[in-house]
């Protein structure tokens, strides 16, 4: 049975929110599961959800498709292939709960479904740290877009990488809502400033692999 979670969400406030494959396996074997993932993400985050992601997919503009009324702004995310990072702004009540509820669950019925397997996918309930800070949320917003680097994924592993520094440091378009961040940086500004961050975040990886430990208990 599941205890009641100590921290409480609350509108307008920022989390990292992370979870990883249960007995750290793999949660996507390839990039269509990477896709899914996020296209999973873009479409489940929505007060109304009409249909799933099946049906949805036969909807000529499937690919654009953006609700106007999203349970949550998704800051920054990455996705590696055993384990994922987000940074999240509630925007409705109970609305990261709800988002999680549908991404997990969504997300592991397809990967199950389409890999002929049974079981839990990830590693039960998903872990969340308020960010109560402007200058933490900023970095922690560098070390979720940045966290393949982090973990210094290569070819050709980080092909099933998904990750929101390519949002968050040029035009192109995706699933992220980052006012905070540009209210505050230019794109090319936060590059600069994320990137003169990942040295440090490299030498203190341990540190933070032994918080989400702790995090985890």
């Amino acid at each position: 049975m599941l205890t009641m979670r100590k921290l409480q969400f609350s509108n307008g406030e920022y989390y990292h929110i992370y979870n990883r494959g249960v007995d750290h396996r793999s949660i996507v074997n390839d990039e269509i599961d990477s896709d899914r993932f996020v296209d999973s993400m873009r479409l489940f985050n929505t007060v109304e959800l009409k249909g799933g992601i099946y049906e949805i997919s036969f909807r000529e503009d499937s690919k654009k498709l953006k609700f106007k009324d999203p349970l949550v702004d998704i800051i920054a995310y990455c996705l590696n292939p055993n384990h994922f990072h987000l940074c999240l702004c509630q925007r409705r009540k109970n609305g990261i709960s709800e988002f999680m509820k549908r991404l997990s669950g969504g997300y592991a019925y397809y990967f199950n479904k389409r890999h002929k397997r049974t079981g839990s996918l990830l590693e039960g309930r998903f872990k969340a740290k308020h960010l109560d800070d402007n200058n933490y949320l900023l970095h922690v917003s560098c070390y979720v877009s940045l966290n393949d680097k982090v973990h210094k994924l290569s070819y050709p592993v980080s092909n099933l990488v998904r990750s929101s520094w390519e949002e968050n440091t040029t035009d192109l378009e995706g699933i992220c809502s980052n006012k905070i961040i540009e209210g505050q940086y230019s794109k090319i500004e936060y590059k600069k400033f994320a990137l003169s961050n990942l040295p440090y975040m490299l030498s203190k990886r341990g540190d933070y692999e032994d918080l989400m430990n702790i995090l985890h208990e």
